[in-house]
């Protein structure tokens, strides 16, 4: 009996080391969805990550990735695919519903999933990379003024190279180095993610060189992507029975009556994707200036400084992740500094207009317009600018009604007031004004109980004439 238990025992192992690599892709019953729709930023990926996470924790058999994006940021962007590519469940990114698209950073993903799928009416592409921070510079010797005879022939024999190798490549010529550099990275990525797919390598560097976009249909056709599906119920219904390589071998997807779960993001998620839109980070950025420059003009008010410091903290957190434009950031401190510094140093409007200018193209230049989904709308811009200068006016205009006014102390208030002689004097003596006695001189004799006006005063003395002179 022990041998034979041995013996069936020995056969049992024989026959696991000896299973193919091939296996249906798990027995789990559920599918997990995640919802992307809008720019890709740090809560977007830090949100895939989770859903990702909470896959592989609940043995889920299948990530089903629904996109609708103009781009982003490319750190998420590339910290997203990271993920798809170390996942050891599939990823299916489904370009969907009707009229969405993956654009920019959205094609990079949807070439870097196990399956790519999309619904009709949709598009991918505009995959060209966008430079942050300002135009790149020349390239080496481009200042460099040639003769005019050399530089019309150079210019001649340069237009044809150019106009020749643009159209053998079908692509533009890069107008500098660091361009070059840039959209040879983004193609050299792109083609990597296509080929290790088995995707269309040639459309893939032409959505980066030449921006190039396809709908649904003719990416399908293209070899771009996996199949077009309606919705996830006919997505999972085309995705029944199809082979992936994953890993170090081949599963066979079971999506039959799978139960789809969709997965919502945490407050945490929530609150970072909160943080880092630009006009919330840029309004926490100027409450965070002005509460602390009220709390240093006015020490022991509190709760403008904890506002400020905690805003201010909020909004730096923000552009630590953000395509921030520093010299912008500066322009903008320092356009807050000149408008309050108006209010205690009055030059009539040349330090509040002179920070409204500051302010404005420091606002304008903050974030970088050409990330889709990452800059401040124009119009709530102009709103505050228009506040500020509000408030300018205001303050120039109440700086030039308190200029006019008499004044109420000092010697200059004393000249020209009334006083009332005490008693009565040829030259000098006593008067009373406003209930304080000074010393007296004058040219004409005074009478007692007389009243006189102040004309000059010369230190603790007073002259004086006849009221009625």
């Amino acid at each position: 009996m022990r041998a034979f238990l041995l013996a069936l025992l020995l056969l049992s192992v024989a026959l696991l080391r000896a299973e193919t690599p091939e296996k249906p892709a798990a027995s789990a019953s559920t599918v997990l969805l995640l919802r992307i729709d809008g720019p890709i930023g740090p809560a977007i990926s830090h949100y895939f990550s989770q859903g990702l996470s909470k896959a592989q924790q609940s043995g889920s058999a299948l990530v089903i990735l629904e996109m609708d994006t103009p781009g982003g940021l490319d750190n998420s962007m590339r910290d997203i695919i990271k993920e798809i590519l170390a996942s050891p469940i599939p990823v299916v990114t489904f370009v969907a519903p009707s009229g969405a698209r993956a654009a920019s950073a959205g094609t990079y993903i949807l070439y870097a999933s196990h399956v790519a799928a999309m619904a009709p009416a949709t598009n991918l592409g505009s995959a060209t990379p966008v430079q942050i921070g300002g135009e790149s510079a020349p390239e080496p010797g481009a200042n460099e003024k040639p003769s005019p005879d050399e530089a019309d022939s150079k210019d001649k024999s340069k237009e044809k190279k150019d106009a020749t190798d643009a159209k053998q490549e079908r692509r533009p010529v890069p107008g500098s180095a660091m361009e070059r550099k840039v959209v040879n990275d983004a193609v050299g990525y792109l083609r990597s993610l296509a080929q290790l797919r088995g995707r269309n390598v040639e459309w893939a560097e032409r959505a980066v060189r030449e921006g190039a976009n396809l709908p649904a249909s003719e990416a399908l056709d293209s070899k771009v992507i996996d199949l077009i599906a309606k919705d996830v119920p006919d997505l999972l219904q085309q995705l029944d029975g199809r082979k992936l390589r994953l890993g170090a071998g081949e599963i066979t997807l079971a999506t039959k009556g799978l139960t789809v779960e969709k997965f919502e993001p945490d407050w945490r998620t929530e609150l970072l994707a909160v943080i880092t839109n630009p006009t919330i980070a840029y309004g926490l950025l100027l409450i965070g200036i002005y509460g602390l420059l009220f709390e240093g003009y006015n020490p022991g008010a509190v709760l403008p400084g904890v506002a400020g410091a905690i805003c201010l903290l909020l909004a730096l957190f923000a552009f630590q992740v953000l395509p921030v434009n520093f010299a912008g950031l500066a322009l903008i401190v320092l356009g807050a500094l000149l408008v309050v510094a108006e209010a205690f140093v009055p030059s009539f409007g040349a330090l509040g207009v002179g920070g409204l200018i500051a302010f404005i193209i420091g606002s304008i230049m903050l974030f970088d317009t050409s990330v889709p989904g990452f800059s401040i709308a124009l119009p709530i811009i102009a709103a505050i600018a228009f506040v500020a200068g509000l408030v300018l006016v205001g303050m120039v205009w109440i700086f030039g009604r308190a200029r006019l006014r008499p004044v109420v102390t000092g010697v200059e208030h004393m000249r020209g007031s009334t006083a009332e002689v005490l008693e009565g004097f040829a030259t000098q003596g006593t008067v009373r004004l406003g209930g304080e006695l000074w010393n007296a001189r004058t040219s004409v004799p005074l009478s007692a109980g007389q009243l006189v006006r102040v004309v000059r005063v010369d230190g603790l003395l007073l002259w004086v004439e006849p009221l009625n002179q």
